[in-house]
């Protein structure tokens, strides 16, 4: 081995068993003092480190270089320009300005790379320092390199999510003003008020625990439906559901859970729960295509005798005007002899398209 490369790892092996012949370096017992100590200097480095050498770019790169080539032909002996050919519009002025003596510092500097025979988008921090040699003369240079994709997407993620982050939390305030403006509206004591808003608020609270779990996004009906009414149920069979597994936005799922709290309340204080042997039947349908009809249906028997209210509140225009809204359906609330009955229909087109295989009867 040529005593310049020792320690100079696969890369000073390849530079042994490459073929030189008609390579503007020649071969590497005729190197320059100037090229041989570099090298060595270099190819002990286990930073990432690539020598650009003469007036043909001739490349020599380091082993800890490798990895950022990629799958690319092998660069050794290749001119700097091959190597890096679809981005040399980008980055082949800053070699010129290297040659010309003028070191070069860049951070995340992104280019559209073809390493995995695919373009990628990549991110790199780096030195392009020209090589002196005795005389003074620029000779080459050295490209000093880290690749910083991995932190500039984990950046631009982490910016993405506080923006998200900013919109929900926008979101969540307006519908908690909103929820807070009607309950306070009317002729109510403040206790009672107090009951309302808090009860709401919980409400919502819970929901945004579902939404959680599938970032924001979606959440099942199901899922939707027995946490929400969890609080308002003290026994076995009081409440059954049955349907499928239909995926809703996040926005259905705040607007029905909502509902479905109204609903629940209702019940409990003067509805089907108010009494044990009252019972809620809760059914929905899944629309196998975008022409069909999403229908929830809530059916209360077994419980006190059942009147229309004189006024509505809030909780009626959760049920008539923004479940509805967001489903792009209708709603109708009958208050039935034997019990109060909720009907949602929506079109299918309205609700994401996942689904799965039905469910049978489930208590809760």
């Amino acid at each position: 081995m040529l005593k310049f490369l020792e320690g100079g790892g696969r890369m000073a092996q390849a530079i042994m068993e490459h073929d030189w012949t008609g390579n503007p370096l020649g071969p590497p017992e005729d190197w320059t003092a100037t090229l041989k100590t570099t090298v060595a200097t270099v190819l002990a480095s286990r930073f990432p480190q690539c020598i650009v050498w003469g007036d043909q770019h001739t490349t020599i790169p380091n082993d800890a270089f490798l990895p950022i080539l990629g799958h690319k032909p092998p660069a050794l002996g290749t001119p700097f320009s091959t190597v890096w050919a679809e981005v040399w519009s980008d980055i082949g002025p800053i070699v010129e300005r290297a040659y010309a003596g003028e070191p070069t510092y860049i951070e995340d500097f992104g280019l559209v790379i073809d390493r995995e025979g695919r373009p990628e988008n990549a991110w790199f921090t780096f030195c392009y320092g020209p090589v002196r040699d005795e005389t003074g003369k620029i000779v080459g240079m050295i490209d000093t390199v880290i690749e910083t994709t991995p932190a500039v997407l984990a950046r631009q993620q982490s910016q993405v999510v506080a923006q998200e982050l900013v919109h929900r939390v926008k979101n969540a305030l307006s519908v908690a003003q909103a929820i807070a403006s009607q309950t306070l509206r009317g002729d109510i004591s403040l206790l009672d008020a107090r009951h309302r808003l808090e009860s709401r608020l919980q409400a919502m609270a819970r929901t945004h625990d579902i939404l959680i779990r599938t970032d924001w996004s979606e959440a099942d009906v199901r899922s939707i439906i027995a946490h929400i009414l969890a609080p308002h149920i003290e026994g076995e069979g009081l409440v059954t559901m049955s349907g499928p597994r239909v995926v809703l936005t996040g926005r259905q799922t705040l607007s029905l859970a909502l509902a479905i709290h109204e609903l629940g309340t209702n019940a409990g204080k003067y509805g089907a729960l108010s009494r044990p042997e009252g019972q809620v039947q809760i059914t929905w349908t899944k629309p196998e295509t975008g022409d069909d009809s999403f229908v929830l249906d809530w059916i209360e028997t077994g419980g006190p005798a059942v009147t229309a209210p004189e006024r509505t509140g809030f909780g009626t225009q959760i049920l008539k005007r923004m479940l509805p809204s967001d489903f792009s359906g209708t709603s109708t609330l009958d208050y039935h002899v034997d019990g109060l009955r909720f009907r949602l229909t929506a079109p299918g087109h309205a609700l994401p398209a996942h689904t799965a295989p039905e469910a049978g009867p489930e208590a809760g």
